[in-house]
């Protein structure tokens, strides 16, 4: 019996959970530790394994790889993508109802009209503006407009984090994570998930765009520079000699070796030694892979590189076009930050600085997609173009438009989703998704289909929880059929 005066060895700090287990209760608590790791790998889509080898879905998928292009600020969807001739009609008179806005100077509810006009395109005849992305008309036959995008929330920050994490709430691994974390990745020289954003600075939400969050380290997306040396400090600042960073590296590598010994199950740690080990390979691989000017004239020109207007943008889309061909398997390119950290955030001015930016991203955009096609990489690579929001069909200050988070337009093109398709409708001032609406969880879990990933079968334990992206029967996310080419995959 104890009393509460007894005194304990301590034990050696050499031992860890899995040895106490194999030594305590007769061994059963090693078969109680295997169960659970087996369960532990039932969730995952591959061996359950934390390293970035590649592994398969859970049924056969149509793509390998992922481009998202985050147009952060929230593009007016009335003014790009979704024409609504009733803003022009009406423009200068109230709303019918009562519109949420959410910055002063929108309180009147006054109908803003357009002064941009729209324009069919392509054999399908999709909808486009021709003053604003007549680039991204031009292939309108290979993209999917979801016109009934709707988000949890009018505010940069949070909308941002529903977008890529499906929920408002930081910390959480973002879309980029879960894919690398379940599929891994085919080229072991570079990274996963590599974020190719502005040299010039970050978009609003910073390096929360692309955290891996409770996820393991290895699952986080890695900058990479469009400008200058690719990554950074991944070569010395003062040359060797010969044979001296080898040397360093072998010693490394020992003492790795011993502490992965000592703790073998410190996920941190192994996340840690797969980077140095994966910084080394690149210091080969980086260089070689980025470098756009091994690329023909007028495959430059065709992303706008060497534009004054378009190289930024054009740059680091053509950059993301060599990681696919390189066997990286989620690529993130954010928008320009030349007009602020949120671009597309036109609270005012609206008719002045819109073009700005879509002339910036609107050829290398559409650039993107058509390269991609023509190299046949289109059918197995995801392209998205997105924002967190859309804006409200009233003005605001009388020259701007204020967040909208009940309907936006996401552009999804290659991958198995069906070209020259408009997905859903908003009511008649675009204010408001009416017709097949399409959640953040359910642009998910539709992505992740098309990986060969059910979006309930992948889980990571967090907090005595298994947590998955969309976070359903919660979110009700569910895989929009219609937005495919083909049947459901099982």
């Amino acid at each position: 019996m104890l009393t509460g005066n007894e005194s304990f060895a301590p034990v050696a700090p050499t031992m860890t959970r899995r040895s106490v287990l194999q030594q305590t209760g007769l061994g059963i608590g090693s078969l109680a530790l295997s169960h659970l790791v087996q369960q532990d790998r039932a969730r995952g889509a591959g061996s359950g394994s934390f390293d970035l080898q590649p592994k398969p879905g859970h049924f056969p998928a149509q793509a390998k790889s992922v481009i998202m292009l985050l147009m952060n600020g929230g593009p007016s969807q009335m003014d790009l993508f979704d024409p609504k001739p009733a803003l022009n009609k009406y423009a200068g008179q109230k709303h019918p109802e009562d519109v949420e806005s959410f910055q002063p100077g929108s309180e009147q509810d006054i109908v803003k009209g357009t002064t941009f006009k729209f324009q069919r395109y392509g054999q399908s005849g999709l909808d486009f503006s021709a003053d604003l992305v007549p680039y991204l008309g031009s292939v309108a036959d290979d993209v999917c407009q979801i016109r009934s995008m709707w988000s949890d929330n009018n505010n940069h920050p949070q909308g941002m984090r529903v977008l890529n994490t499906g929920k408002i709430f930081l910390g959480r691994p973002t879309l980029g994570s879960w894919v690398s974390y379940a599929l891994g990745s085919e080229n072991q020289n570079l990274p996963a998930y590599i974020v190719l954003r502005d040299p010039d600075g970050y978009n609003n939400g910073g390096t929360t765009i692309w955290t891996n969050g409770w996820l393991p380290a290895m699952y986080g997306g890695s900058e990479v520079q469009s400008k200058g040396a690719p990554v950074l400090n991944l070569k010395p600042a003062v040359k060797t000699p010969a044979g001296v960073q080898q040397a360093n590296l072998s010693l490394l590598a020992a003492l790795n070796q011993e502490r992965r010994k000592r703790y073998p199950q410190d996920s941190r740690l192994e996340a840690r030694i797969q980077h140095y080990e994966l910084a080394a390979r690149m210091q080969l691989a980086a260089e070689q892979t980025l470098d756009v000017s091994r690329e023909t004239a007028s495959t430059r020109a065709l992303y706008g590189v060497d534009q004054p207007e378009t190289d930024g943008f054009g740059r680091r889309c053509l950059m993301a076009r060599r990681l696919v061909e390189s066997g990286v398997r989620f690529i993130l390119v954010t928008a320009p930050i030349q007009h602020g950290g949120m671009p597309w955030d036109h609270h005012g001015s609206l008719d002045r600085d819109i073009p700005k930016i879509s002339r910036q991203v609107d050829k290398p955009s559409a650039g993107l997609i058509a390269d991609l096609k023509q190299r046949g990489l289109l059918d197995e690579t995801i392209v998205i173009w997105s924002g967190e929001f859309g804006r409200l069909p009233t003005g605001q200050r009388g020259t701007g438009r204020d967040h909208n988070r009940f309907a936006f337009t996401t552009l999804v093109a290659g991958g198995g989703f069906r070209g020259g398709y408009a997905h859903g409708a908003t009511d008649p001032f675009g204010y408001k998704a009416v017709d097949d609406l399409v959640s953040c969880p359910d642009l998910h879990a539709t992505l992740l289909h098309q990986l060969g990933l059910d979006h309930n079968a992948l889980s990571f334990r967090h907090s005595g929880r298994d947590e998955t992206l969309t976070d359903s029967p919660v979110t009700e996310a569910q895989v929009v059929t219609e937005l495919l080419q083909g049947p459901l995959r099982v």
